[in-house]
Parts: C-alpha cells; sequence; structure tokens
C-alpha cells in the first residue's frame, strides 16, 4: 500500500505513535511469541543476560550495562535498534509564507506529527495542519551513541544557543536560537553512552532531567522538551574507582543494572571464536581445524582469566581468542603456501605464534624483563595438557612412551612436510591409533597435527622429554 505522505493521511489510516518503550516492548512480546532469536551472534547469555535484558525491555526501563571489556555491551545495545519499528513517520521539511515571504522551516530532529513538541515542529502545524507534510524513517536511523570522553560538554550531548542564529536578529530567550545536542536529536530513538564513567561528573549531572523528568535546559531557558528518548550506558566494573565513576543520582536513574559475563564454557568460548575470527577460504586450500586445536586456543584464554600473573580488573576479552585463532591458522597458512601443502591444519608447533598476538590482549601483573614470554609460553602449555588430559589418560599410551625409551626420537617443527609425520605414526601403531581417536583421517595434515598433540601431551605429563634445537623440537625417552 502507498504509505501516507501527509499528516492528514497518517490519521485517515488509524496509525498510532507509540511512545519509543511502548513500540520496543510491543515488538520484544511479538518476537518472543514468535520464537524469533533477538540478539543475533549473542553466544552464552541465553539463560543469564537476556533474560534480565527482555524484563527491563518489557519494564521500560532504562539500563546500564556493566562488565569487563570484549563481553559484547555495545553489541548488544546496538542490536536493540531490531526492536524498533521498520520505519516511523515524523515531520519532513517544508517551506512556510509569513507576510508572502517563504523560508525553510526544518525539524531538528523526529518528531510525532500529531503532537511535535519543538517550536519548529509546532509552526508546521500551525501553519499547514493536516496538510503537513511527513517522510518516513527507518529504524537505523532512530539510533544515537556517543563515547564518553573528558572533553564533551553539555552543548554536545544537550544543546546550546547558536551564535549564528543570534546574528541573524533572534533573541537569545527565542526557542530558535538553540542548536540541539546529540540526545534531544535521538528523540523517539534509543540513545547510547558508551563507558559512562569516562563523562565528567559536572556533565553527568546534565542528563539527570533528561534520566528523569525527560527535559532540558539550556543556558538558564527552561525549554520544556517532553522528550521520548530510551536511554542506555556501558561501563567497566574498575571505571568506578580508577579513570572516574558514575555519580550516584544519575546511577540510581538507570531502572536495569545488567551485569554481563565472559563465556562461561569452552563450546560458548569456540563458537564466538569462530564466528568473530577472519575468513581464511581460499579456492586453493582447504582450512581445517581440529576440534583439539580449537579447545586449545579457548582454553589460553580461559586460563589467563584465572591467572594470578594476569590483571584481572582490566580483563581478557574473547579478542584474545579470536586473534590467536586468527594467528595459528596464519602460520599454518604460510606453513602450507612454502611447502606446496593443499590442506592448512594448524598444529602445536604454531601455538608459539600466537604470542604477539595474545600480547596485546592482556595486562601482566609483572613488569620484568623476559617474564612476559615465560607467563604466555606457560598458559599455552598448561591448556595442551589440559586438553590432551580430557581426550587422553596417560596409561593408554604407554605403548608409545616404551618405544621412545627404547631408543627412538622424533624431531618435529612447524615447518615440516605433513607426509613425514605420516611415516611415523606408522611405525608406532598405538601413536596411529591415538591420532585416529583424534579424528585424523588419511589426512596427511590432520594426522601430522594429531601427531603434535600426542606428543607435546605425553612431554607435559612427564612421560617423555623435551629439546628444542634450532627452531625444532625433538622428542625422546
Amino acid at each position: 500500500m502507498e504509505k501516507p505522505r501527509t499528516v492528514g493521511e497518517l490519521r485517515s489510516s488509524g496509525y498510532k505513535v507509540l511512545p519509543v518503550r511502548e513500540e520496543m516492548r510491543k515488538n520484544l512480546i511479538e518476537k518472543i511469541r514468535g520464537g524469533e532469536t533477538l540478539f543475533e551472534g549473542i553466544i552464552g547469555y541465553e539463560e543469564t543476560v537476556i533474560p534480565a535484558l527482555e524484563n527491563a525491555i518489557l519494564a521500560g526501563q532504562d539500563i546500564i550495562f556493566l562488565g569487563e571489556r570484549g563481553q559484547a555491551k555495545s553489541r548488544m545495545i546496538r542490536s536493540l535498534v531490531e526492536l524498533l519499528d521498520e520505519e516511523t513517520p515524523t515531520l519532513a521539511p517544508t517551506v512556510l509564507e509569513e507576510n508572502g515571504v517563504p523560508s525553510a522551516a526544518m525539524p531538528e530532529f523526529l518528531e510525532n506529527p500529531f503532537e511535535p513538541i519543538s517550536a519548529v515542529g509546532r509552526r508546521i502545524i500551525e501553519h499547514q495542519g493536516d496538510n503537513a507534510p511527513i517522510m518516513w524513517v527507518r529504524r537505523e536511523d532512530r539510533y544515537g551513541e556517543k563515547l564518553a570522553t573528558p572533553d564533551i560538554t553539555i552543548a554536545d550531548l544537550i544543546g546550546e544557543v547558536d551564535p549564528i542564529k543570534v546574528a541573524e536578529g533572534r533573541y537569545l530567550s527565542d526557542e530558535f536560537t538553540i542548536h540541539y545536542g546529540l540526545v534531544p536529536r535521538t528523540n523517539r530513538g534509543i540513545f547510547c553512552i558508551n563507558e559512562l564513567p569516562d563523562l565528567a561528573e559536572r556533565i553527568q549531572v546534565g542528563l539527570l532531567n533528561i534520566m528523569e523528568e525527560r527535559d532540558v535546559q539550556i543556558r538558564g531557558y527552561r525549554v520544556r522538551l517532553p522528550l521520548d528518548v530510551f536511554v542506555v550506558a556501558s561501563a567497566n566494573p574498575e571505571d568506578y574507582t580508577n579513570r572516574g565513576r558514575i555519580i550516584t543520582p544519575l546511577k540510581d536513574r538507570y531502572g536495569a543494572q545488567i551485569r554481563t559475563h565472559y563465556p562461561r564454557s569452552v563450546e560458548h568460548e569456540i563458537d564466538i571464536m569462530e564466528r568473530e575470527s577472519s575468513s581464511f577460504d581460499d579456492s586453493d586450500y582447504t582450512v581445517t581445524v581440529p576440534q583439539f586445536m580449537k579447545e586449545i586456543v579457548a582454553e589460553i584464554t580461559r586460563l589467563a582469566r584465572r591467572s594470578p600473573d594476569v590483571n584481572q580488573r582490566s580483563g581478557v576479552s574473547v579478542r584474545a581468542s579470536i586473534a590467536n585463532f586468527e594467528s595459528l591458522l596464519a602460520n599454518a597458512m604460510r606453513r602450507a603456501i612454502r611447502l606446496g601443502e593443499t590442506e592448512v591444519v594448524p598444529r602445536i608447533s604454531d601455538l608459539g605464534y600466537i604470542i604477539p598476538a595474545i600480547s596485546g590482549k592482556i595486562e601482566l601483573e609483572t613488569v620484568d624483563d623476559g617474564r612476559e614470554e615465560q607467563i604466555l609460553e606457560k598458559l599455552i602449555q598448561g591448556a595442551v595438557v589440559a586438553v590432551f588430559n580430557r581426550n587422553f589418560n596417560v596409561g593408554e599410551l604407554e605403548e608409545v612412551v616404551t618405544k621412545f625409551k627404547s631408543g627412538i626420537s622424533v624431531e618435529v617443527s612447524d615447518s615440516m612436510a605433513s607426509a613425514d609425520y605420516q611415516k611415523l605414526s606408522r611405525q608406532i601403531e598405538t601413536l596411529n591409533r591415538a591420532a585416529a581417536k583424534l579424528g585424523a583421517t588419511d589426512s596427511p595434515a590432520q594426522s601430522a597435527s594429531a601427531v603434535e598433540f600426542v606428543l607435546e601431551g605425553l612431554h607435559l605429563n612427564k612421560r617423555l622429554n623435551k629439546d628444542k634445537v634450532a627452531g625444532k623440537a625433538q622428542y625422546r625417552g
């Protein structure tokens, strides 16, 4: 059907303009009834954060998300836009005639066509009534966001007297002299303040009226604007005491404080890691990542979140897992390119190349020279042994240990051809069976990855010795 183009047509169609909270509540109810996925790409919050968020929306409460970095706070806030109507009507710019002189009337923010709140909107309705033109705005254009920084001013968020308009001959007391800030310009939408504690306390005070009374005051003039804005914010817990704090009256005005968290299971960590990592698809190569290698990457991050050597107030985000996974695949790809292999499969010997990636994702408690790399290597080893012990009982690999005790030694490296590992696994039947248990097929690259994992697991369980020589690792009895 042809969409209404004037206020009169909109009124005749029976369209009802809902306040933004009622609009979001209505759409949320429809999604829940239809069994739709509410927040695409959000993993691990199904039983914790999402129920609390749904309750806050149903209750019509403003929300603050509290959690460490990398816990999808900004993503969840931006996904709230999906709870707005696909399109909504607002007054369109038009030309009005006063005393025979045409002048442009440009609404500065989204207006309810039936009940405009700004001087410009009221003027349009006063002159044109039901003939006032309307336009339809997409839901994406009803979202506003601002990263809180110490240099933000009240003018940025609320508004300020525009000196150019004053120079044109208007009085300071004239509402038309005001240039509105980001919050009023998000009227009938969602406004987000990221990292709220970084906002200077005197600026936070300026938000009190908007959060409770829903009006604004500029330069001493009480401009009554009954704003319809759904206000959301994000903050890190340590920000309350470190970089800044949220003043108590402002915190009190948020209806719901929702605490986010890191993935609570390896499966969730892996799921996020795979979804968010860069694609390595290439028609010339087949990329295969064994499950145990995925678990090792996820386990490194999980161990870092519990390590006394890592600053836990700073947190270790899922971005660490994503960056590590990408670096692991990159080195496996580089090896395949150099050796002329077509299958890309990461190995244990590739794990050393994730250190540059994870180094920028965590903050250590110590700053001693050379200590950082030792801590990271310890985390990698801890992850390998944890995943190995989930897959094997050391006793079932005793035959492999016996073979090495008889004098066998093996060299492995990240630059070694995959076919060389297959020869080794065929010589030791138990090693071949262990590789098969890990899902290694006849693929040389997958077999190489499995063999390295078994050998490293036996070494970390103190069943094999390991020497590092000229970039290679030698396992012996």
